[in-house]
């Protein structure tokens, strides 16, 4: 069964960077798109980016565009999202899931995921 492990968060100041992984079990993550997420508490889940298997990149948020990038590591199989400039607006649990009836590309909404990770907290303050 697929499965994913979020790890890098933490508490970090504005303008500041960092660096979540996730490591994936149970398939190979370089036939697969993957996708990172993010909720903030009290709200609803929403997607960051994700990116395909040719490594294009898709981002589902404007907010983090130039600012956030997303790259994998197919021996490890593991992805990382690169997080840059960081703002307080983006605390939040962070999730990578996949969407097995997508494959290779990316689903275009949040419903077509179907294997999602725990998440790790990041929190952006002073």
């Amino acid at each position: 069964q697929a499965q994913f492990v979020e790890s890098g968060g933490g508490l970090v100041q504005p303008g500041r960077s960092l660096r979540l992984s996730c490591a994936a079990s149970g398939f190979t993550v370089e036939h697969y798109a993957i996708g990172w997420f993010r909720q903030a508490a009290g709200k609803s889940r929403e997607g960051v980016l994700c990116i395909d298997t040719r490594d294009g990149i898709t981002y589902y948020s404007d907010s983090v565009k130039g600012r956030f990038t997303f790259s994998r590591d197919n021996f490890k199989n593991t992805m990382y999202l690169q997080m840059n400039s960081l703002r307080p607006e983006d605390t939040a649990f962070y999730y990578c899931a996949t969407g097995t009836r997508f494959g290779s590309v990316c689903p275009p909404t949040i419903d077509g995921y179907d294997y999602w990770g725990r998440g790790t907290q990041v929190t952006v303050s002073s």
